[in-house]
């Protein structure tokens, strides 16, 4: 794979105060990252909200080859075809995260732990974003 990218999603509460974050790979190196606060919002949601962006990431990068790596099991498994996507809040988001993703040639989407070395650093960069939002409101 040309690019791994790892994206979390969180809330505080559920529905709570949300954000996601990137980080992005590319030979084993890190080149990217990117969090960003999103309102109050699901876990799920803020889970979509970082794949999306992730999607648009490599996109815009036009690479052939991409490896979308996520803690969320029930977003990898929805993307895969596995699970089906009930939740009305998140039709949308998977029919866009699933539109973005088809205009890759070679997608790959796995599952691994919280424990995750990249997901870790994801997590800290998306509750930064949080806590950020929670000094300056």
């Amino acid at each position: 794979m040309s690019l791994k990218i790892y994206s979390d999603g969180g809330a505080r509460g559920n529905p709570g105060h949300s954000a996601f974050a990137v980080v992005v790979l590319k030979n084993g190196k890190r080149i990217h990252e990117h969090s960003e606060y999103i309102g109050v919002n699901t876990n799920n949601v803020a889970e979509y909200r970082g794949l999306i962006y992730a999607a648009g990431y490599a996109i815009d990068s036009d690479e052939d080859e991409v490896e979308f790596i996520m803690d969320s099991k029930l977003v990898i498994e929805q993307m895969k075809g596995s699970y089906k996507v009930k939740a009305k809040n998140l039709i949308s988001l998977h029919n866009d995260a699933k539109a973005l993703t088809s205009n890759i040639p070679s997608v790959r989407f796995t599952h691994v732990k919280r424990s995750d070395e990249m997901i870790t650093i994801a997590d800290a960069l998306l509750n930064e974003r949080m806590d950020e939002h929670s000094r300056t409101s």
